[in-house]
């Protein structure tokens, strides 16, 4: 049988040796909660058998049942090939929702807690000869609304904007041998007004006479080639990059990197990786990319499979959405209260397409949310650092999880420390305070505006001073002490248009009633957005239909509602044709 999703998970980072655990565990619900009292760890009769990486609820786990069961339990058994002997093996979780437990042949050997996350574990202490058994125990608590969940529902049936929960291991699992001193992360920072790349490594265990080397080229040419002495567990190098080729939706240009560590001529380790040269700014309040005005057009997109849930059935699906999104014209894409996995992010890399990462939120506001959030955003933007289609971060949805900012200052505080928080990890990229209104510090000032009259929004959007005064969800722009300090405008919700074009019924925020009336509704509030002479870029609700919205530009399985060519001569208007032909 094939293993499910069988492509290598970590694109940014690759080893050639590793083992891909997905397929047949063995599973069982814990309602009762009985199964760490009991030891189920050192051995269990377990009553079904799941397929990972998909979470029960969905279809392709094999069981698709959408009960609630907050505490699940893993088992599977594996063998290591001979030559992995003498080699450390790391354990690696895509993402395990929420809190995760492990042990291998009953060896405790992990916790984590994160939902949207990866973790791994060292578990070479605990194997022995022959087969090893590893044991996961998954809690996801669905009546806790002070945990990270986005658009999972805590109700048993999906209603509103909320979906069906994911719970327990949701995306790849996989083993990897790596030598006691190896490369454990990287970060790459790109530069192009200097033409010059660099590399920060961090090395687990280092030792005496170790060197780093970096090795950059560019469709199979060697460009540059660096080699430093590792003194200490962090080592930085800058490589000059000549030819500079900048990456852009536009044009993705990407180079091939390969780090090396190496003791007397001898590789201790070696990962494959790529980095694109891009710039992404606000100059004179203009945002740019690579130091040209860049007006962005993005669309909504929630990250969920009718199959698989928040899990993609697979590497080819992840493809064809991103080649949908720009077929439709879109130079980009807010991925919206998911931290989608590495394989969405590789293909809008490779294909060309800006992603805003955005932070799944909690619904209430407590010292416990704060620390949850807060870790977990950390490790959001330590996995994808690396991805130049990264352009933004959004932390905060429309004060989800901070629901009293005007009148509890604790909130209003920790909307501004999440700001700081990621300025303090990247300077490179876009901070959003929080999209769609009540905005503290900020980079951009996002406004959520489903307003479905085209003539409306002309005149709402005609001017700054309208823009300002007007409040399209009966919410402030900025809390109170903030006000506009000159950031770009965009309009980071709008349309959501609704159009049955199968048997799924649903709502959305207008309703179409023919392919004719479906376009036209969407050439006028795009049309409208388009003839502001203030607004920089939008992103249109939503990429496809998801459970019962049906305000996607796609249905759920991904069929467009009309044809892609016309939409996509919409969607690219020229915002400067568009004044004038409406003045």
């Amino acid at each position: 049988m094939a293993i499910p999703r069988p492509e290598y998970p970590r694109p940014q980072c690759v080893r050639s040796a590793w083992m891909n655990l997905n397929g047949a565990w063995r599973f069982a619900y814990d309602d009762d909660n009985r199964g760490l009292a009991e030891r189920w760890y050192m051995g269990h009769t377990y009553d079904r058998s799941i397929t990972v990486p998909y979470a029960y609820q969905s279809l392709l786990s094999g069981i698709a049942e959408t009960d609630f069961h907050d505490v699940v339990w893993y088992e599977r058994d594996f063998e290591l090939p001979d030559d992995w002997a003498q080699q450390q093996l790391l354990l690696h979780f895509g993402a395990v929702d929420y809190q995760a437990q492990v042990w291998v042949n009953g060896v405790f050997v992990r916790q984590h807690e994160g939902g949207h996350v990866p973790f791994h574990a060292d578990i070479t202490h605990a194997l022995q000869p022959g087969p090893n058994r590893i044991t996961v125990r998954a809690q996801d608590i669905t009546s806790d609304l002070e945990q990270p969940r986005g658009k999972q529902y805590w109700e048993r049936e999906s209603a509103s904007i909320f979906y069906t929960r994911t719970t327990g291991i949701w995306q790849t699992v996989w083993l990897e041998p790596v030598h006691r001193t190896h490369i454990a992360s990287f970060r790459l920072v790109a530069d192009i007004d200097q033409a010059q790349l660099t590399v920060h490594c961090k090395v687990a265990n280092p030792c005496d006479d170790l060197m780093l080397e970096v090795r950059v080229s560019y469709d199979g040419a060697l460009v540059a080639e660096q080699v430093l002495a590792v003194e200490a567990a962090r080592a930085s190098l800058v490589v000059p990059i000549n030819p500079l080729y900048l990456w852009s939706p536009e044009t993705p240009h990407l180079y091939d990197l390969r780090l090396r560590l190496l003791r007397h001529a001898h590789v201790l380790d070696s990962v494959d990786s790529y980095a694109g040269m891009r710039r992404i700014a606000v100059d004179n309040n203009q945002i740019t990319l690579n130091n040209q005005p860049y007006y962005m057009r993005l669309v909504l997109d929630q990250g969920y499979h009718p199959q698989g849930l928040l899990t993609f059935p697979s590497d080819e699906a992840i493809r064809r959405d991103v080649e949908l999104t720009k077929a439709m014209g879109f130079n980009g894409a807010r991925k919206h209260q998911k931290a989608e996995e590495p394989r969405y992010l590789y293909w809008a890399d490779r294909l060309g397409l800006v992603v805003w990462g955005e932070m799944a939120n909690a619904y209430q506001y407590s010292e416990d949310a704060v620390q949850r959030i807060t870790q977990e955003w950390q490790e959001v933007i330590a996995r994808d650092f690396n991805h130049p289609c990264i352009v933004a971060w959004v932390p905060i949805n429309e004060s989800w999880g901070v629901p009293d900012l005007k009148g509890d200052p604790r909130q209003r505080q920790h909307l501004l420390a999440l700001y700081h928080l990621v300025r303090s990890l990247d300077t490179t990229r876009l901070v959003i305070s929080n999209d769609g209104w009540e905005h503290a510090l900020t980079d951009l000032l996002t406004i959520h505006d489903y307003e479905g009259r085209g003539d409306v929004l002309r005149q709402r959007y005609a001017s700054l001073e309208n823009i300002l005064a007007a409040q399209p969800a009966n919410r402030d722009l900025y809390v109170a002490g903030y006000s506009h300090r000159g950031e770009p405008v965009l309009v980071t919700e709008f349309g959501g248009i609704a159009y049955q074009k199968n048997s799924q019924n649903g709502w959305g925020y207008t309703m179409a009633s023919a392919d004719d009336d479906f376009i036209q509704r969407y050439r006028d509030v795009v049309a409208g957005i388009l003839s502001s002479p203030v607004v920089q870029g939008f992103c249109y609700t939503q990429l496809t239909d998801v459970e019962q919205e049906i305000n996607g530009l796609l249905t759920y399985d991904r069929q467009p509602k009309v044809d892609l060519a016309v939409i996509c001569s919409i969607t690219t208007g020229d915002p400067a044709s568009m004044r004038e032909r409406q003045a």
